[in-house]
């Protein structure tokens, strides 16, 4: 029995540190800029990308009949010499709006010859993904400024951060000047229709709120043509400036500068410039929205949206769960029906999650946030505010999914404080709940916490809820930020698990998708984490005060 034992603690331990060696190793390999290889196929196609992915594979004989007839010989003899098996590598091609592909498989046999351009570029784009080729010419107004690769890349160095300034000034101006010009004229247009359900659309409030509504309507339109015309202006200063790409095959592609993210001359880069580029891309990776489907860009929204919808579901649960232990250990009475509440709290623990997603679709979105709307927000209907998915109903859902998951421990951690504890405190005249706030709930906080910890765990990786409830693939709205009212528990909000969800079996493609699906598991196992070494610390910091004051 101990050896039985002991390998399977064993086997488990194995499997959870090699899925987490996969994870750590995919994900953290994500953002190394690779070479940049160019391929001269067998059958006379060029490709230049980076290398994703190498696996060895025996070829079906019906493979070199896809090659021509001269190079078939060869690329039997090349399989021969391997052994009957050949290596294929999955090279990154992108330049999809030539090739119409992001990633192409190409076996060993099939490569010619193969090299590493010096000056071959990986432009990272704001659309259409990555761009492979080698710089042609330079071009401001329409005119040719160079043709040389190193004059072509130091002018792209040098115009690169003006230009990507530019973008960053109109995008904060759409967000945040238009984004209130926007709410503003909304706001308006709801004072008009509150008045008229309020009082009729002839009442004399109506017309004073159509009236004020016009007058506003027409300043914020100046005002909004005022920020178009700046935006207009920085997007015309970004239209002077393109880049002559030409691709592996000879095609030349221009590229506008302002649609470049990141150059990165991959053949040309020293090891600190690599591991520069590394922790830029992490770095965008992090505090950056994303972009391309989710397969570039970052993902601070879901981190946002993570930690926030942890917070608040946890906010919620430990306080009932408490109370809930609280009323079972301390209060009520041992018969059939507290048993009973035991048991149906145990299987409560045993739902299938979506159910508890069902449920909070039903009851908390189009029950209770239907009857808000009807009674708070009635000039918005029929467009729902809080009858629809979002963060309130989320954490909601979340927190009696994890319900069990706080009770349970909480009612261990009562029944393990002394008796003798509480019969001192009634001794000395103290009531059950003096009693009960002053000495058995300091002692039992370290298994509450316990209890916290491992629905902070559970809640933060529960995706099939959410799903229903209010995550959504975009949403670049955060629940919290610096507009009145600061807190919006109606809006939808983006999730980390969510989006590994929705980029491994909702991503147009699976192979471009799958570095972020590692990228962001990793990630999200790196939150939780991080969030129960907090709660950890806690515990461990109460457990050694009481300690101390029983000693």
């Amino acid at each position: 029995m101990v050896w039985l034992t002991g390998g399977a603690l064993a086997i488990c331990v194995l499997m959870i540190v090699g899925m987490l060696a996969l994870i750590v190793a995919q994900g953290s390999g994500t953002f190394w800029p690779q070479h940049i290889v160019r391929w001269q196929t067998r059958a006379g196609a060029t490709l230049m990308g980076e290398i994703a992915d190498v696996e060895r594979h025996r070829p079906e004989p019906e493979a070199f009949e896809r090659l021509p007839e001269a190079a078939r010989a060869a690329a039997r003899a090349f399989v021969e010499r391997e052994g009957g098996e050949s290596e294929r590598r999955l090279l990154r091609v992108e330049n999809f709006e030539l090739t119409g592909k992001h990633y192409t498989w190409v076996s060993d046999y099939e490569i010619a010859s193969e090299s590493e351009p010096e000056w071959a570029l990986a432009l990272e784009r704001r659309a259409g993904g990555r761009f492979y080729g080698t710089p042609k010419a330079y071009v401001r107004d329409g005119e040719r400024l160079t043709t040389e690769p190193a004059a072509t890349w130091a002018l792209v160095e040098q115009e690169l951060p003006g230009v990507q300034d530019r973008i960053a000034t109109a995008d904060a101006i759409r967000r945040d000047d238009i984004g209130r010009v926007n709410h503003e004229i909304e706001d308006s247009r709801l004072a008009v229709r509150r008045a008229e359900l309020a009082d009729g659309v002839d009442a004399p409030s109506a017309r004073v709120a159509r009236e004020l509504f016009a007058a506003r309507e027409s300043e914020l339109s100046k005002e909004f043509a005022r920020l178009r015309g700046e935006i207009d202006a920085l997007e015309r200063q970004n239209a002077r400036y393109a880049l002559i790409v030409e691709t592996g095959d000879g095609v030349e592609q221009s590229i506008p500068l302002d649609q470049i993210v990141r150059a990165i001359p991959a053949n040309r880069l020293g090891p600190l410039e690599r591991l520069g580029v590394y922790g830029s891309r992490w770095a965008e990776f992090v505090s950056a929205e994303p972009r391309e489907s989710s397969t570039e860009g970052g993902v601070l929204p879901a981190i946002f949206g993570t930690v926030a919808m942890t917070l608040v579901m946890s906010i919620l649960v430990v306080p009932f769960g408490v109370l809930a232990a609280l009323y079972l250990r301390e209060y009520a009475k041992p018969g059939p029906l507290v048993s009973f509440v035991r048991i149906a709290v145990n299987n409560l623990a045993g739902v299938p999650s979506i159910v508890f997603g069902v449920f909070g679709l039903g009851f908390f979105c189009y029950l209770v946030g239907a009857s808000i709307d009807q009674v708070f927000y009635a000039e918005r209907l029929p467009s729902p505010t809080f009858g629809t998915g979002g963060v309130l109903w989320a954490s909601l859902t979340l927190a009696l999914l994890t319900l069990p998951v706080v009770i349970v421990p909480t009612e261990e951690a009562l029944a393990a404080v002394p008796s003798s504890m509480r019969e001192g405190s009634y001794a000395c005249g103290a009531t059950k709940w003096q009693t009960i706030r002053r000495i058995v709930l300091p002692r039992a906080m370290p298994g509450i916490l316990t209890g916290m910890i491992l629905a902070i765990a559970r809640g933060a990786g529960e995706v099939a809820p959410l799903v229903l409830v209010g995550a959504a693939p975009l949403a670049p709205e955060l629940p919290i930020d610096g507009e009145a009212p600061f807190v919006h528990p109606s809006r939808s909000f983006m999730h980390l698990g969510y989006q590994i969800y929705h980029l491994g079996f909702q991503s147009r493609n699976s192979e471009a998708a799958k570095p972020m699906v590692y990228t962001t598991t990793l990630l999200l196992i790196g939150l939780v984490v991080l969030l129960n070494v907090v709660a950890i610390a806690v515990r461990a910091k109460l457990r050694r005060r009481f300690q101390g004051a029983q000693v």
